[in-house]
């Protein structure tokens, strides 16, 4: 059995959330689609989390 990975970094999210952007071409008036946007919500919660546990190890 393998170890379970642990959080990744808040930039490395970072990058996953402006390449899922990026991947729209630059046109703001293009819309993610219904599997890109829960892509979207996920990385957000995964950013998110990332940054709280950055903050308490900080502390």
């Amino acid at each position: 059995m393998s170890p379970t990975p642990g959080p990744r970094a808040p930039a490395v999210v970072n990058e996953d959330i402006r390449a899922l952007w990026a991947g729209r071409g630059g046109d703001p008036r293009v819309r993610l689609t219904a599997a890109q946007r829960e892509l979207y919500e996920r990385l957000l919660i995964e950013w998110e989390a990332a940054v709280r546990a950055d903050i308490v190890t900080a502390a």
